[in-house]
């Protein structure tokens, strides 16, 4: 559970790049099929960013429309912390270049990198600083350009991820709402079967690290579905039991968006109500960091979330990573 001060989420703001990638285009690029691609995953396309379009830019765009609908002004952020695991460089960090297009002022900026449960992490991370009264108001945001990372010649992962971006500002608020309690996990036991090998410090980026596709997602798909279904559904079950509430009290179930099956098996394991469940995964993909709140946003637009809701958040990731969120939903 959450102690000390109530951190209140004041707003969500997305960004999707316009550039769609249908099941028919990858036809063309890859041996697949539509109703391959669907029957396996239920994706039926993806946005892809621009060339020239970094995780920090998309993130500024979501960031800017979280602070708009937030109603603040942006000189009251006091950090700034970006959830990816594709930064725009290995240093400096995403968030220093997010604070510095947004024209923030001098305030602490730092990347989180938890493959795709990073938002679910930058949120738990951030939330401490305002809980124990050291900040008042920060600024989280989750973005990926996966596309940049995938092997466009292995039909098992390329079909599976689409770019974006989330942002929500957090707030030191009223209690009784915002962020209720949270766990986050880890087990480097499975770092294996969802990795990138080169690119970091054990294997540099050479020619033949390129040549040998290293530079790009190596995923045991089996063995990550199993855990993901696993460590989605007990993370989530444990949080529930922490904060004395029942599966039927949840109004919004916000999964991260790997994939249909994922999504389905997780849901039926916790025993939530089809309605209840955001899923979009059909039109963006795996978006990473930025599925959670590419989800959340579009329920907010659409209606969909309602202020007072009590939404339930859950991922898995890279690493292996997992973790869960409760918050009641005030804006």
């Amino acid at each position: 559970m959450l102690k000390g001060r109530a951190v209140e989420v004041l707003s969500v703001g997305a960004y999707i790049p316009d550039k769609r990638l249908t099941n028919f285009d990858l036809e063309k690029m890859v041996e697949t099929s539509d109703e391959w691609i669907i029957t396996r995953t239920g994706i039926k396309e993806r946005r892809i960013a621009e060339p020239d379009m970094a995780v920090s830019d998309m993130g500024v765009e979501a960031s800017k429309l979280a602070i708009e609908r937030a109603g603040i002004d942006p000189a009251s952020i006091q950090m700034v912390v970006a959830c990816t695991a594709t930064p725009d460089m290995l240093f400096p960090a995403t968030a220093c270049l997010i604070q510095a297009k947004l024209g923030l002022p001098e305030i602490p900026g730092f990347d989180v990198e938890a493959g795709c449960s990073g938002f679910l992490y930058g949120l738990s991370i951030a939330s401490q600083f305002i809980a124990s009264g050291t900040m008042d108001t920060i600024l989280v945001v989750g973005g990926d350009t996966i596309s940049r990372i995938v092997n466009w010649e292995d039909r098992n992962t390329c079909v599976l991820f689409g770019d974006g971006a989330g942002a929500v500002i957090l707030k030191a608020g009223k209690e009784g709402v915002g962020i209720l309690g949270f766990n986050i996990c880890a087990n480097g036991n499975f770092a294996d079967i969802l990795c990138m090998p080169a690119g970091g410090s054990k294997i540099p980026v050479t020619v033949e690290a390129v040549q040998q596709k290293l530079t790009t997602i190596q995923m045991e798909g089996k063995e990550v579905f199993k855990q993901a279904v696993t460590k989605m559904a007990d993370s989530a079950e444990k949080l529930m039991t922490e904060l004395n509430l029942k599966i039927d009290d949840i109004d919004v179930f916000v999964p991260h968006q790997a994939n249909i099956r994922i999504i389905d098996s997780v849901s039926k394991k916790l025993g939530i109500k089809p309605e209840k469940t955001l899923t979009n995964v059909d039109y963006y993909g795996n978006t990473s960091c930025a599925s959670i709140p590419i989800a959340w946003n579009e329920a907010f637009e659409s209606g969909k979330l309602k202020k007072g809701d009590l939404m339930l958040l859950t991922a898995v990731g890279a690493g292996l990573t997992w973790g869960s969120m409760v918050l009641k939903w005030n804006s």
